[in-house]
């Protein structure tokens, strides 16, 4: 429900507002709200002890959420949501493969059903 309401609240809210502007205050609600989470869960002291390994894996993540969305919001802001989306969710077939490439993970009916 949050991912549909993501889209089309998106799509409304940028109507008259350049895209990578829309995903800068849209970011910067996201990162205000997970570091409220993590305070209110007590899990910043957990910083200390993250691995330079793991920063840099969690650091590339954010470096390619933030092109992702970048891109998703100047697609919703020309295109048509409908379409956008779709195409937008293909990233779960590539996710399925790049893991089955990368960790070796075994391609099962129930995973091929969840793609579809």
């Amino acid at each position: 429900m949050f991912a549909a309401l993501t889209s089309i609240l998106a799509k409304v809210g940028i109507e008259d507002v350049e895209s990578n502007l829309g995903t800068a205050i849209r970011t910067a609600v996201v990162l205000v709200m997970a570091w409220v989470i993590v305070w209110m869960r007590g899990k910043q002291k957990q910083l200390r002890t993250i691995v330079p390994r793991e920063l840099m894996f969690i650091g590339l993540s954010g470096l390619a959420t933030g092109a992702s969305w970048l891109c998703y919001f100047y697609a919703i802001q020309q295109g048509v949501v409908s379409v956008v989306v779709p195409i937008d969710k293909l990233s779960i077939v590539f996710t399925v493969t790049f893991s089955c490439i990368a960790f070796r993970e075994k391609p099962s009916r129930t995973r091929c059903w969840g793609c579809s």
